[in-house]
């Protein structure tokens, strides 16, 4: 599936790394495939534990200490149990924190306590509870940057950082294009029960030219949607639903012109492929 030259170094730096006990940040664009990259740390780790994964965006500020550290019971007007948190979750396995960058300071404080003392206490007790969790946090913001801003706790991005991994985005490691277009056509025509359709050259070309904004998991999206409208054995161009999705048929329209055109339709043409940078 990595085919690119940048893809395999990071499937090194990823072995290297995934065996060890240490924490792990993971940087990259939205949409690289991130969480992905921190569940294969957790299978090729040797922790028996659950992979739990938090998205720190949809933490409610208010109940950031609850979630993650849990609650004892009575600790608020309807919790008539105790609660174990992400953290009580995760014990023995790893907790992925994804965009962690987005924790208020108070918690990230919090959250060094626990990964320096491995140890909660959770709201409402009076007691710490032991846990041996092992973090992989993501961020898709330079941690650096918000240190030096005051919006980043500094002990806590050098505590992250003993393990770094960078995933390019998708339109750095074009080699990876196509391999993963298949994956994914593999993927959902398995689940849809259908033949695997081969990619035609000239929807290939559009996939490598395509710059992904979203990164792998528009990539994921366009190939659903090209499997489910297209309608025999091969996918073209106007089934990925892309901006330049008729690039194709273009093509030969252009080329029928500068081969068979009259020479005032040859030059005009020319002269629009050389103000763009073309030709």
């Amino acid at each position: 599936m990595f085919v690119d030259p940048r893809s395999r170094q990071l499937r090194q730096e990823l072995e290297q790394l995934a065996p060890r006990s240490i924490s792990v940040l993971i940087r990259g664009e939205t949409g690289t495939g991130k969480e992905l990259l921190a569940r294969h740390i957790h299978r090729a780790s040797d922790r028996g534990g659950l992979f739990v994964s938090v998205n720190c965006g949809a933490i409610s500020p208010t109940y950031a200490d609850a979630e993650l550290f849990g609650y004892a019971a009575g600790s608020y007007s309807s919790s008539a149990s105790s609660r174990a948190g992400w953290f009580g979750s995760a014990n023995g396995g790893t907790l992925y924190l994804d965009e962690i960058g987005d924790l208020p300071l108070p918690i990230q404080i919090k959250l060094l306590a626990a990964l320096e003392n491995h140890e909660v206490t959770r709201v409402g007790a009076h007691q710490p509870s032991p846990v041996d969790v092992r973090l992989v946090a993501a961020t898709s913001i330079d941690l650096a940057q918000a240190v030096a801003a005051g919006k980043f706790h500094e002990r806590l991005y050098h505590y992250l950082s003993e393990g770094q991994l960078e995933l390019p985005a998708l339109r750095e490691r074009v080699g990876d294009i196509l391999s993963l277009a298949e994956y994914f056509l593999g993927i959902y025509s398995q689940r849809l029960d259908l033949s695997v359709p081969l990619i035609s050259e000239a929807a290939q070309r559009v996939l490598e030219r395509h710059s992904w904004p979203g990164n792998t998991r528009e990539l994921e999206n366009v190939i659903h949607f090209a499997l489910l409208v297209s309608t025999g054995d091969e996918i073209l161009p106007e089934h990925l639903n892309l901006p330049n999705e008729g690039l194709g048929q273009i093509e030969q329209q252009l080329k029928q012109i500068l081969t068979n055109g009259t020479d005032a339709e040859q030059e005009a043409l020319k002269q629009i492929l050389k103000d763009a940078g073309l030709l």
